[in-house]
């Protein structure tokens, strides 16, 4: 092999390992695009909790957790929830977490107003509370019947945290063998092209 066909060689050598890795660096950059996407789909599942379509400063929020005297939470629980100045209430019922929710539609007229809250018998009376002045903050109460259920519901429940660790094990996983075996046949492929010229 002359100078100049030793030289293309290993232009072209050089070339191809640009290439390889130009395609780990790509196939790498799908799987990550590929767990985002997988990751706020999962967030994005999560049951949305309703509102009501009043703006914030008109909106009022009573909710909270029935628990049953084991601590676990009670579903399907109705409960009563009323401004008894005007006469004004609705009834929900918790779901499978004990968890309940109840929107009014009230005014900064209604601040002070007495606030009757009823679930398994038990009565609750409370009084309407929030700063009339702030327009932006959601106006709520939390009101919880009996103890050992009541949690933070911001925060993404255990199985989604755990689903996403697995799933991010798998993909790192899977990258890595992929990485490694591309860098194996790159060896290979290194070692066989230096036996071929010591030839």
């Amino acid at each position: 092999m002359c100078g100049h066909e030793l030289i293309y060689s290993m232009y072209r050598g050089d070339w191809r390992r640009r290439v390889e890795w130009k395609q780990i660096r790509l196939s790498g950059s799908r799987w990550k695009v590929t767990a985002a996407i997988v990751g706020i789909g999962a967030f994005l599942v999560q049951p949305a909790t309703l509102y009501a379509t009043h703006e914030a400063d008109h909106r009022f929020t009573v909710e909270g957790f029935v628990c049953g005297e084991d601590g676990k939470p009670s579903a399907n629980v109705e409960v009563l929830v009323k401004d008894t100045r005007i006469s004004y209430g609705q009834t929900v019922t918790t779901g499978e977490d004990g968890y309940y929710r109840a929107a009014f539609h009230l005014h900064n007229d209604n601040l002070g107003d007495p606030l009757l809250v009823e679930a398994k018998g038990e009565q609750q009376n409370l009084k309407i509370q929030f700063d009339p002045k702030d327009l932006e903050s959601e106006r709520k109460i939390q009101v919880n019947f009996g103890s050992g259920c009541a949690h933070d519901r911001s925060a993404p429940p255990s199985w989604l945290l755990v689903g996403l660790g697995v799933v991010a094990g798998i993909v790192g996983l899977f990258v890595g063998i992929k990485v490694i075996k591309s860098r194996r046949k790159k060896m290979a492929r290194l070692e066989k092209g230096q036996g071929k010229r010591k030839k």
